[in-house]
């Protein structure tokens, strides 16, 4: 069993939690973003827990998020039913990858595609 947690860990817990769900709020997305790298420097978890924990971390998120987009109707459905299929595929197929990457290479991986979505925006 595992001894007990110092308030500075919950404090870490709390600041993680309010900006990963702001930028999830705000942005649509990004929590991962912020929420990965985080678990991995602040709280020294190991990268592949950091990214599955992240999935579960971000869903209720997103559920509270999503109902705040319904109500203002700034979700186009038609869209959404088009790529859901494909986005759950996909989820499917990175779930199943994760279990096969090495950490190294997951961390890489990460990387490019925040370093891409970055270049994006300023672009």
């Amino acid at each position: 069993m595992k001894g007990k947690i110092p308030i500075s860990q919950y404090l870490k817990f709390a600041v993680i939690g309010l900006v990963t769900g702001i930028a999830n709020g705000l942005f649509g997305s990004g929590g991962g973003t912020i929420v990965v790298p985080a678990m991995v420097l602040l709280l020294k978890e190991e990268e592949h827990v950091a990214h599955a924990t992240a999935i579960s971390i971000i869903l209720p998120l997103t559920l509270v998020s999503a109902f705040i987009y319904v109500s203002n109707s700034y979700i186009d459905w038609n869209l959404t039913v088009k790529t859901m299929l494909g986005g759950i595929v996909g989820g499917y197929l990175g779930a199943k990858l994760l279990n096969v990457c090495p950490s190294h290479v997951l961390r890489k991986i990460f990387a490019v595609f925040i370093i891409a979505a970055a270049v994006r925006m300023i672009i």
